[in-house]
Parts: structure tokens; C-alpha cells; sequence
């Protein structure tokens, strides 16, 4: 069955000049890029993309805490709590200045399976323990204790959805109807 994703290649990707071998990924393994824009990304967007949800807050809060952990890094002293949704609020926050910090370009890709490919082609969320030959495992060397410790967002490149029904709802949030397109690429047509 056919699903649709949303990738962003994010102000560092866009700044870095290599917004084509981004794109070059999806094309190579065959994805259809269905709807892209390049866009200043306002904040009430970007509000709306990284929830202001308790549960969504307090998870971020407690992955951060445990990168503290596992650095030896005292989050009180660094942050001023330990709290993981008070943690997971800063994180929203420092996500949300990165984004609207300038250019993001938005695709819409359509392809059976899309949502699992596009995350095995972007590579983990912190680029230190992404793969090579993925996107952020070659693009990127920041790591969530840089990261922390610098009170700032990963600079890992890209966002991918990260499930079906997130898909759904960044699809709505990113892309109006009548800006996705339907139409045969050649593998298809060749297929039928």
C-alpha cells in the first residue's frame, strides 16, 4: 500500500549547499518526490510540528535526561532542572528557534513503505550513532551531548516523520491539497 512522508531538510542542511544530495538520496532509491517547497518557516508552524503535548514533552525530557546520565553530566547544573517536562519544554524551545532560524525545504515523498525507508535512509535522530552511507551518518557530527550542553537543537540535517499517522498529520501541517501532485514516475509505468 502506498503512504506518503514528509522530510525537511533543515536550516543546517540548506546553509550547508547540499540540499541536492539529500534529495539525491530518495531519488536514487526510487521514492516520488509528490510536493516540495523551499520556505522561512514561521514559528506558529513550527509551534505546531513540535507538539505542545504533555506526554510528547515529558519523553524528549526524559531521553535528554538520560543522555545526561550516560555523559556524567549534572542536568541541574547545566539546565536548572530535572525535571523531563521542564527538560522536554527548553528542548521544544530550542527546536523551534533552529527551525525558523532560516530556509527549511519541504518534500512530500510517496512510495509503498515510505515512512520505513525514509527513516533508514535518514539515519539515527543523533548523528553520532547514525550509520554511514546514511543521510545524517554522513552529513553530520553533532551529538546530543554537544547539543545539551550547548543549550541548542541536533544539527542532524533532516526530519523525517517518524510513523504513519505522524505522517498524516505533518502532511496536513506542511502541504495545502492542491500543491501535491499525482503522477507516474517511469519505474512505474514500466511496471504496470
Amino acid at each position: 500500500m502506498t503512504e506518503q512522508t514528509v522530510v525537511l531538510i533543515k536550516p543546517d542542511g540548506v546553509k550547508r549547499g547540499i540540499i541536492g544530495e539529500v534529495i539525491s538520496k530518495f531519488e536514487k532509491v526510487g521514492l516520488k518526490i509528490v510536493s516540495m517547497k523551499m520556505i522561512w518557516v514561521e514559528k506558529d508552524v513550527v509551534g505546531k510540528h513540535y507538539a505542545d503535548k504533555e506526554d510528547y514533552l515529558r519523553s524528549i525530557g526524559e531521553k535528554t535526561l538520560e543522555n545526561y546520565r550516560k555523559y556524567g553530566v549534572d542536568p541541574h547544573e547545566t539546565l536548572g532542572t530535572e525535571d523531563p517536562l521542564e527538560i522536554g519544554r527548553k528542548v521544544r524551545q530550542w527546536n523551534m528557534e533552529f527551525m525558523s532560524s532560516g530556509p527549511v525545504v519541504a518534500m512530500l515523498l510517496e512510495a509503498p513503505c515510505v515512512v520505513e525507508i525514509v527513516r533508514k535512509i535518514v539515519g539515527s535522530t543523533f548523528p553520532q550513532n547514525a550509520q554511514p552511507g546514511t543521510i545524517r551518518g554522513d552529513y553530520s557530527f553533532d551529538s546530543a551531548f554537544y547539543s545539551n550542553i550547548g543549550k541548542r537543537t541536533t544539527r542532524n540535517i533532516v526530519h523525517a516523520s517518524g510513523c504513519v499517522e505522524e505522517a498524516k498529520f505533518e502532511r496536513e501541517l506542511w502541504f495545502k491539497e492542491k500543491d501535491v501532485y499525482s503522477y507516474k514516475t517511469l519505474a512505474e509505468i514500466f511496471f504496470e
